[in-house]
């Protein structure tokens, strides 16, 4: 998540979690809140350029307060299935290809989606109390506690909208034309 605050990448790369609905992935909302976890990330699945950023990515211990640093809006999703076209957006992630690759093989019969996330950074970050539902292996989680809308609080992009746009096409140029839906930010 800290690549995505400060703009080092625009990409989210899901499978679904163990406690996914039916165990598949699939998009929930077009704005999201972010939500620091841990899970995934050992140095070792990052490129070497980005391992030193373990260390300065605080995610939120199981049973204390969570801060909630930031939020998206999902302009973009592709869903990938073979390693090829992974490939081609290895530049644009921070993960190893080996690690990238492990998460397209999991579960060979769903697609690897690709989230294109514009993203912003709360002035403020938001503390909301810890809830077991929060725990667990999932990519969708629904806090109490948290405004409606994070857009009507005090936020900050993450990228310029010409910076983010450039990154954005990038991605673009690099899938298929009907693999890849996308709008602005």
């Amino acid at each position: 998540m800290r690549a995505l605050l400060e703009g080092e990448q625009i990409l989210d790369v899901r499978k679904g979690g163990l406690r996914e609905d039916g165990r598949h992935f699939g998009v929930q909302s077009s704005r999201v809140w972010l939500y620091p976890t841990t899970e995934h990330q050992r140095p070792e699945l990052l490129k070497p350029a980005y391992r030193h950023t373990i260390d300065l990515s605080a995610g939120s211990p199981v049973g204390k307060s969570i801060t909630i640093p930031g939020w998206a809006d999902i302009v973009g999703v592709a869903r990938l299935t073979d390693h090829e076209q992974l490939a081609r957006l290895d530049s644009k992630l921070i993960w190893t290809l080996d690690y990238a690759e492990s998460r397209l093989n999991w579960k060979k019969r769903d697609p690897l989606w690709v989230l294109v996330m514009c993203v912003y950074r709360l002035r403020e970050p938001i503390t909301v109390p810890w809830n077991e539902d929060y725990g667990g292996c999932t990519s969708w989680v629904e806090f109490a506690g948290l405004p409606d809308g994070p857009a009507e609080l005090p936020s900050e992009p993450a990228l310029s909208d010409t910076a983010f746009t450039a990154r954005q096409k990038g991605v673009v140029a690099e899938l298929p034309g009907d693999l890849l839906t996308a709008s602005a930010c």
